[in-house]
């Protein structure tokens, strides 16, 4: 089998083996930064392996069903091995499609930020429409999907908002879905009915947590504690809870008043900050490669990744890949898988 070599299932093996000892030694866990990495490696083997030997059994299984079907020459079994082989067929081309996936976050939980672009009403109400969209894909992938922090528009929609949406390979396809997101249609607020194109634009970033790359100083750090806003009710806080951070080096500004205490909104808002510091760090790198090939890099406003298309005709198409469907509703009602793989496709024959 030849994704069994290139998975290399005796090597992850192996190296089970060797963390599996080192964690039992008594001082594995003075270093415990080093310690928790080594545990998270651990686990990611120990699942992977268990996928792969899986589908080896399964794969046993239908040879020997071939064999007897073809002594007893019997339908029903067949049939039975026909629907197996289908079965085998399918989960090999996903075990396949998630090698791609090679990020050393790739199989992390990620952090989603979707920020209307300028038109006002419009554009707030084009970023709310997204993060519907991705709600309804991280429901269909069985995801966990939880709103952080989120400023409503003026009229309608939303200015911005972040959500965490946990899961295993949640950011390795998320990912994909970075960049400027431009919407054409009959706007629903212009008296005179008329066509309208909205920009907004979604930023993914993993949830890194303790991640020893990224290291924050706190005294580069500005916290401000203040009373959560919100429409009334018997959650609205009567004490300051709410936090905004700012990381004075980088301007980067995280503010987050869901949760119901202070210290939860701050761990919280510290978490999306080092997402975004992380974010930051992998654009720069990516930025300095494209220079040093000579590739010129637009990472600011308008240069959109994919158009949704309402009117005068349907479709929806992504500009990286040239992947377009007609049926735009099926889209923005969370069928993104066909663009996420086309995306991570693209880009693995461009390695």
């Amino acid at each position: 089998m030849k994704s069994w070599c290139v998975f290399d299932v005796t090597g992850k093996e192996k190296e089970i083996e060797t963390l599996e000892k080192e964690s039992a030694s008594p001082d594995f866990w003075n270093i415990q930064a080093k310690a928790q990495a080594q545990m998270r490696r651990l686990s990611d083997l120990r699942y992977e392996v268990t996928v792969w030997r899986d589908l080896s059994r399964r794969v046993t299984d239908a040879l020997d069903l071939a064999e007897l079907a073809e002594l007893e020459e019997d339908e029903s079994v067949t049939s039975e091995l026909l629907a197996e082989s289908e079965a085998v067929e399918v989960y090999l081309e996903k075990l396949e499609f998630q090698l791609r996936l090679s990020g050393k976050h790739d199989r992390d939980d990620a952090l989603l930020s979707i920020h209307a672009g300028a038109g006002g009403t419009e554009s707030q109400d084009w970023a709310q429409m997204l993060l519907r969209m991705y709600l309804r894909w991280a429901e269909a992938s069985g995801y966990k999907a939880e709103i952080l922090e989120s400023t409503d528009g003026e009229e309608a929609g939303l200015k911005s908002v972040t959500a965490l949406v946990e899961g295993s390979w949640a950011y390795g396809y998320l990912k994909t879905e970075r960049g400027v997101h431009r919407l054409v249609r009959l706007s629903p607020f212009d008296a005179a009915h008329r066509r309208h194109t909205s920009f907004a634009l979604v930023e993914v970033m993993p949830d890194i947590e303790d991640d020893i790359e990224i290291e924050i100083n706190p005294d580069d750090l500005r916290i401000d504690i203040y009373k959560s806003s919100g429409a009334g009710g018997q959650h609205v806080q009567k004490n300051a809870t709410a936090v905004r951070l700012t990381h004075e080096p980088t301007g980067v500004v995280v503010t987050c008043q869901n949760e119901r205490s202070q210290t939860q909104n701050r761990e919280m808002a510290m978490r999306i900050l080092r997402g975004r510091l992380y974010e930051l760090e992998r654009q720069k790198r990516e930025e300095e490669q494209a220079r040093l090939k000579g590739e010129h890099v637009e990472a600011g406003w308008g240069n959109q990744i994919r158009s949704y298309v309402l009117h005068p005709y349907k479709m929806v198409k992504d500009h990286r890949t040239e992947y377009e469907v007609g049926n735009a509703e099926a889209v923005l009602d969370g069928r993104l898988d066909d663009f996420i793989e086309a995306y991570l496709r693209h880009t693995v024959g461009q390695n």
